[in-house]
């Protein structure tokens, strides 16, 4: 019985193993220089196959970008006195600097609840908030103020249909990376799908850096806070005195 067992699990292997991805980059390392005002990259790829498109729903892709994480505290104000103050607050563990989702097609046709508990794909399941609702009343609404917050910063994306697949084999993705970038590895992940499941996924890395004088700021202020301090003081005096004497010079 149990040889019986192993020869059709042999049998049955090659047919959930028969789409895979193959897939590129535009650019893998993006340098944060004093001009730099954003970026955009192509993501594409084609879908490798050892036997013919198996029946049933149609392919689907979706593809997310993701940017370091970090613990976020999440702060609620009330009036108190005819004063705003903060009253609340509770700490999410982990929350990503900037998020993107970009699907072939609406988000809730294409991939089920269970799929996206086990990859941890839309952003609500990326957020690790352990242990909030002992920090605060009605916890979930400070996870939907950050969700609002970040949206709005255009960090935060939900891109559906916005990856192009052509005859189910060739898809592509642009996504536009913000000019408020953390610096760090941007983990870039794709993800084929069939009947709501993912049948094929794969995993790649975008490096993000400050260069030049961004890079230079960057590593004086971690590394000598009092030289940065001083530097700074004299910039602002420096600025300031040329401030007065151009006045003076319009008012002459």
């Amino acid at each position: 019985m149990i040889r019986v067992l192993l020869a059709l699990l042999c049998i049955a292997a090659p047919a959930l193993a028969q789409e895979t991805i193959v897939s590129g980059l535009s650019q893998n390392r993006v340098s944060i220089t004093a001009d730099f005002d954003g970026s955009e990259i192509l993501i594409y790829g084609a879908v490798k196959r050892d036997t013919p498109a198996p029946d049933g729903g149609p392919l689907e892709v979706i593809v997310t970008v993701e940017g370091p994480s970090t613990p976020v505290t999440v702060r609620r104000k009330a009036r108190v006195a005819g004063i705003w103050v903060n009253t609340d607050a509770v700490v999410v563990d982990s929350a990503p600097s900037f998020y993107a989702v970009a699907t072939t097609g609406p988000l809730r046709h294409i991939l089920s609840d269970t799929e996206n508990l086990r990859h941890a794909i839309t952003i609500e399941r990326v957020i690790r908030a352990v242990g909030i609702t002992a920090e605060a009343e009605q916890s979930g609404e400070f996870l939907l103020a950050l969700l609002r917050v970040r949206s709005k910063e255009d960090r935060y994306r939900l891109l559906e249909g916005r990856v192009e697949l052509t005859e189910d084999t060739l898809f592509r993705a642009d996504v536009v990376l913000p000019a408020n970038l953390t610096e760090g590895e941007y983990k870039v992940r794709l993800f084929l799908l069939r009947d709501k499941r993912v049948i094929a996924s794969q995993e790649r890395l975008i490096g993000v850096r400050k260069e030049g004088l961004e890079r230079f700021i960057f590593n004086l202020a971690r590394e000598r806070p009092l030289i940065y301090g001083l530097v700074s003081l004299l910039m602002a005096a420096i600025a300031g005195w040329g401030a007065a004497a151009a006045f003076r010079l319009v008012r002459a």
